[in-house]
């Protein structure tokens, strides 16, 4: 697994994706969990913020690093014992009213796990009643963490809320006394708490206080703050809500690659209406519905979908758009104002689609198959 890192930060470097390889090139660092290794990753980040050396040395040093991490670690992978197995949770909140019902999932060490649906439909609830927050009516929910008293699982399992709450002071200092607090201290609290500040681009603003963060460094500061507590389960509700769309994918990469740690394995369920961009890193879907859960299994699983499913914006009229489609009676199309649904029971058709679009004069602004995305249960 280690192995299988080390191989991925050094051609990501080696082919141009310099951000992602020096991100890839951190949690190698941090998997040693080595704090001569530490040092060297601080001290070539001192002195690239100092001016000392360039890009590209920055670059060829990072390179020689893990050339030499590929000698000094040794291959390994995790325990794959289940982390968390929930059975039947229902909650009710009175005769008439919304209830979340027969909701069952696993959580697996180094899976994401992504929690969709529209508003309203329970995506907070069941994350808060995971995280011990809310009390549930029926079921079962069953925890693989020692719990002494309660405080590995307190320690362990971690719910970050859409809304995070306000903190007071520096950044750094913040995480310096959070690391205190979960009993790292010493010469390893100030190494660790730097090492997760470059891991998460907190670098430039480790001075600044909350008032004068973002809203996304403000999550990549509770992000490293969790981190340093080395969870087991990370719940996140909405945690792309305020990002914009590179930051969303770099937040969503970093949890991949961090879930994934051979040392300190992670599973991950988060919540969120960015449908098709926590799809490309989630393990499993999870889709409810009036609190229903109508869909989980994993993202790739092709054995529900027996259709094609297509959206499409154009500025063209309904009527210009019904012309292209007029020789196949077997594609439905729909318009909801906004973007067209072209459906066929048809599997597979997305070529045959395109090609008459292709043909046509029509303009197109967007066109997505969306046949194998959860995307399809909101039309």
């Amino acid at each position: 697994m280690i192995q299988s890192r080390l191989k991925t930060a050094t051609s990501a470097i080696l082919h141009g994706n310099n951000q992602f390889g020096f991100r890839a090139f951190v949690d190698c660092i941090l998997d040693t969990e080595n704090p001569e290794w530490f040092k060297k990753c601080i001290d070539l980040m001192k002195q690239k913020e100092a001016g000392t050396i360039d890009d590209n040395h920055f670059y060829e040093l990072i390179l020689n690093y893990l050339s030499k991490l590929s000698e000094d670690i040794s291959n390994s992978s995790y325990n794959a014992t289940v982390l968390l197995n929930a059975k039947n949770v229902s909650r009710s909140y009175g005769s008439g009213k919304f209830a979340l019902k027969d909701i069952s999932l696993k959580i697996n060490p180094g899976e994401v796990i992504g929690l969709v649906g529209e508003n309203g439909n329970g995506k907070t609830t069941l994350l808060r009643i995971l995280a011990q927050e809310l009390s549930f009516d029926a079921g079962t929910i069953e925890y693989a963490i020692a719990d002494k008293e309660r405080y590995d699982l307190r320690t362990q399992l971690i719910y970050i809320p859409q809304r995070t709450p306000t903190w007071y002071g520096s950044l750094y200092d913040n995480l310096k006394f959070t690391a205190a607090n979960y009993g790292v201290n010493g010469e390893l609290n100030q190494l660790l708490v730097d090492m997760l500040i470059i891991r998460f681009g907190l670098w430039d603003y480790r001075k600044l206080n909350w008032s004068e963060l973002s809203s996304g460094y403000k999550m990549r500061f509770e992000l490293a703050r969790t981190f340093l507590r080395k969870p087991k389960i990370l719940l996140l509700d909405e945690p792309l809500g305020n990002l914009d769309v590179k930051s969303q994918q770099i937040i969503l990469e970093d949890l991949k690659g961090l879930a994934q740690s051979p040392t300190n394995p992670i599973g991950v369920v988060l919540s969120s209406q960015q449908l098709f961009e926590v799809e490309k890193v989630a393990d499993k879907i999870l889709f409810l519905r009036n609190g229903i859960p109508e869909y989980y299994a994993d993202k790739l699983d092709e054995k529900r979908v027996t259709a094609t499913i297509v959206e499409l914006e154009t500025m063209a009229s309904v009527e210009d758009v019904k012309r292209v489609f007029l020789n196949h009676s077997a594609f439905k199309l729909t318009f909801n104002g906004g973007v067209y649904t072209i459906e066929t029971e048809e599997p597979e058709a997305f070529k045959k689609i395109l090609s008459e679009l292709a043909n046509s004069d029509l303009e197109i602004v967007y066109i997505r198959d969306i046949s194998h995305s959860t995307r399809r249960f909101f039309i």
